[in-house]
């Protein structure tokens, strides 16, 4: 019982976290951090990738529509031009992501080792992207080659731990002039290539192999990441066409300075 509640507190923290610009890496350091390793226990392989797959599949169901027209444009090579360029400035996306990811692993896995001082500073950083937002061109134009692959770079360094992925892409979005339905579309949509190519890798690669897991508290935990994921993805779609990713904002900037003093106190 208390390892299935630690599971359905992890997918619920991932499954919020994931979709609204908070950083879930960020905040997971910081739970690890304040309230100790006993006490919240760091993600098994396994967990991570079912919590990841949970949350990428709350996309998928949030925005069938749009995949199945997308997956149909391609393999009938019929439709709306706009489906078929979107797809291929989804893959331009994905580039920068996959290089930094395959080049970079081990230094990548290194920043994850509850270094609260990194994590707060990032924070930061995004409660900067964010709150800018509002000072951002008019947000009328359309996605091309240059602001896909910008948005892409963007979600490499995202890669950080407490710079949000989803807060990254979109403010970099809106800055570029895109609109903000669509840059809250192509956000959610770029992603979900890359979780589910990061699990075949990792299943490819053997590195599930030494788990033996415990079916109920995966099953629980990525039930609860898709529950909380379905929502907050809906929730963060709305939020961006109303444009109060201020809010976001100002909350990340208080768990950054917060985090930043807590670890000086404390030490990291």
């Amino acid at each position: 019982m208390h390892d299935i509640l630690e599971a359905i507190i992890l997918g619920i923290i991932q499954g919020l976290t994931e979709f609204l610009p908070v950083s879930s890496s960020g905040h997971l350091e910081l739970g690890k951090f304040i309230l100790g390793s006993d006490a919240v226990p760091e993600e098994s392989l396994l967990m991570t990738v079912v919590l990841h797959f949970a949350t990428a599949l709350s996309t998928v169901v949030v925005f069938r529509k749009d995949i199945s027209s997308l997956v149909s444009t391609v393999l009938t090579q019929k439709g709306d031009s706009k489906d078929m360029a979107f797809v291929w400035f989804i893959i331009l996306s994905m580039i920068p992501a996959v290089f930094v990811g395959l080049v970079f692993e081990k230094q990548i896995e290194s920043l994850f080792s509850q270094n609260i001082m990194l994590v707060s500073c990032m924070l930061l950083v995004t409660a900067t992207l964010l709150w800018f937002t509002y000072k951002a061109p008019k947000q009328t134009g359309e996605l091309n080659i240059v602001s896909a692959f910008i948005i892409g770079v963007s979600q490499a360094i995202a890669i950080l731990p407490g710079i949000s992925r989803s807060g990254a892409t979109i403010s970099t979005a809106l800055y570029l002039g895109v609109s903000r339905e669509q840059a809250a579309r192509f956000s959610f949509l770029m992603v979900i290539p890359l979780i589910f190519g990061k699990m075949a890798k990792d299943i490819l690669d053997g590195n599930l192999s030494g788990n033996a897991p415990n079916i109920m508290p995966l099953l629980a935990g990525g039930l609860a990441a898709f529950i909380t994921g379905y929502f907050a993805c809906s929730w963060m779609i709305k939020i961006v066409k109303q444009s109060k990713l201020s809010y976001f904002a100002i909350y990340c900037f208080i768990v950054g300075l917060a985090g930043i003093l807590f670890s000086y106190i404390y030490g990291s």
